[in-house]
C-alpha cells in the first residue's frame, strides 16, 4: 500500500489554500503534502544530480518509467512536454520534468538523453542502480518497479507507477496526475501551479 493518503479530485478544494493559489483541477490531492526528496543519481551528462537541490523552489514533474515503455511513458511526457511549449518562457524557465528510469539495466544515459530529446531536449533524465531507484520511489510513496518475464526475444515489460508527481514552489507535492490525464487538464492546471510562492515568501 502507498504511505500516502491519495485523495479523490472532488476532495482537493483545500489543496494549495495555504499557498493562496488557485487549486488545480484535476490529479489526485496528497494529504499531507510530500516534501520535495533529497536523493542524487546520474543525469544524461554523466555527472550527479542532487534532486532537492537542483530543483528547488521551481515546478516539478517527477516520474518514473522507461523508455522501452509502449504506452505509458511516451504519452505521458508528450502531453506534459506539449503543454510546458506553449507556455510564455518566463514560465517554462520556473518548470522542471525530471524522468527517473525504472529499467536502468537497458536505459543507458545515452539512450534516455536520445528518448527524452524526442519531447524536450530541456528534460532531465537520471539513473542509478535498481536498489537505489526503488528506495526513492518508495521514499515518495510509489510502489516499486517490478521487472516482467522475458520473452523469447529477450524483451520484457516493466511495471512501474503510472502517475506524475508535482513539486510546486513550496518544495512540496501536493498533487499527482494519473495516466490518462489529457493535454486539456495539464494545460488548465499547470498555470495554477505555476502561482504557489515558495516559502520564503509571503
Amino acid at each position: 500500500m502507498l504511505p500516502l493518503r491519495i485523495l479523490v479530485p472532488g476532495l482537493a478544494a483545500v489543496l494549495l489554500a495555504a499557498c493562496a493559489a488557485p487549486a488545480p483541477r484535476h490529479g489526485a490531492a496528497i494529504e499531507p503534502a510530500l516534501p520535495r526528496p533529497s536523493f542524487t543519481l546520474t543525469d544524461t551528462r554523466g555527472v550527479p544530480f542532487e534532486f532537492g537541490r537542483e530543483t528547488r523552489g521551481l515546478l516539478t514533474f517527477l516520474f518514473f518509467g522507461y523508455t522501452n515503455c509502449p504506452d505509458v511513458c511516451p504519452v505521458h511526457v508528450a502531453n506534459v512536454a506539449a503543454v510546458l511549449h506553449k507556455l510564455p518562457f518566463e514560465d517554462q524557465r520556473k518548470a522542471r520534468f525530471v524522468f527517473v528510469t525504472a529499467d536502468p539495466a537497458r536505459d543507458s544515459l545515452p539512450r534516455l538523453r536520445q528518448w527524452l530529446d524526442q519531447f524536450d531536449a530541456s528534460f532531465i533524465g537520471l539513473r542509478g542502480d535498481e536498489a537505489e531507484i526503488a528506495r526513492i520511489m518508495t521514499a515518495t510513496g510509489m510502489p516499486p518497479a517490478i521487472r516482467g518475464a522475458v520473452g523469447a526475444d529477450g524483451r520484457y515489460e516493466v511495471g512501474h507507477p503510472a502517475a506524475v508527481l508535482v513539486f510546486t514552489a513550496d518544495d512540496s507535492a501536493h498533487v499527482l496526475y494519473p495516466f490518462g490525464t489529457r493535454q486539456l487538464d495539464w494545460a488548465e492546471d499547470i498555470p495554477r501551479l505555476l502561482r504557489v510562492r515558495p516559502r520564503t515568501e509571503n
